[in-house]
Parts: C-alpha cells; sequence; structure tokens
C-alpha cells in the first residue's frame, strides 16, 4: 500500500432540500465547480449524483470531491473568502450534509496478469 505523498481528497455528500429546484442546483454545482478557478490550492473537483443499487446512501443524493495537495491547502481553502461566501449560500439549500477528509492509498499487486 502506497499513501499518496500530501494529496487529500474533500469529499462532501449531500441532499438538496425539498423544494430546491432543479435549475438552482445547477446553477449552485457551477458555483461550486468555478471554486477552482478562484481559489490556487483547490486542484480538482468532480461531483456525480447516487446511482447505486445497493441502497445504502441514507438519503444523500449528491457527491463532491475535489482534491489538495495537503492538508494545508485544504485549510486554506476553507477559510478562503470565496469558499465561505459560497458554502453559506450552498448549506443553505441542504437538507443533509457530510463531509470527509483523507488521503488516498493506493494499493499495488505484487502480480502480473
Amino acid at each position: 500500500m502506497e499513501e499518496a505523498k500530501g494529496v487529500v481528497k474533500h469529499v462532501l455528500l449531500a441532499r438538496f432540500k425539498d423544494e430546491v429546484k432543479p435549475d438552482l442546483i445547477d446553477q449552485l454545482i457551477k458555483g461550486y465547480a468555478n471554486l477552482i478557478n478562484l481559489i490556487e490550492p483547490m486542484k480538482s473537483f468532480q461531483w456525480g449524483t447516487d446511482v447505486s443499487i445497493e441502497n445504502l446512501h441514507q438519503g444523500f443524493t449528491h457527491i463532491f470531491e475535489s482534491t489538495f495537495e495537503s492538508t494545508e491547502g485544504v485549510a486554506e481553502y476553507v477559510a478562503h473568502p470565496a469558499h465561505v461566501e459560497f458554502a453559506n449560500l450552498f448549506l443553505s439549500h441542504l437538507d443533509k450534509v457530510l463531509v470527509i477528509d483523507y488521503k488516498p492509498t493506493t494499493l499495488r499487486s505484487e502480480l502480473s496478469w
């Protein structure tokens, strides 16, 4: 196993409030994605909706994942005025939220296929 040097993944699971219209959700997601242009430590951004057949999502419908080069980068992102302003808006439209930061570990197989 090999821990990615310094890399940190910032994962946000969300459920939007029932009254939030799809076009507003789209605008909020575009705003979230735009943070990568405003906050230098944010290196990548991906998002999607739950498509699992296991039904273990516990009510969460959306996932957002950002990549940073370090935990310091995450801290800079969290404190950045653009993030603070966006987070206040974004969170006000959520019914449920869960945030996890982790350092990815890669498994390397010793078998050669």
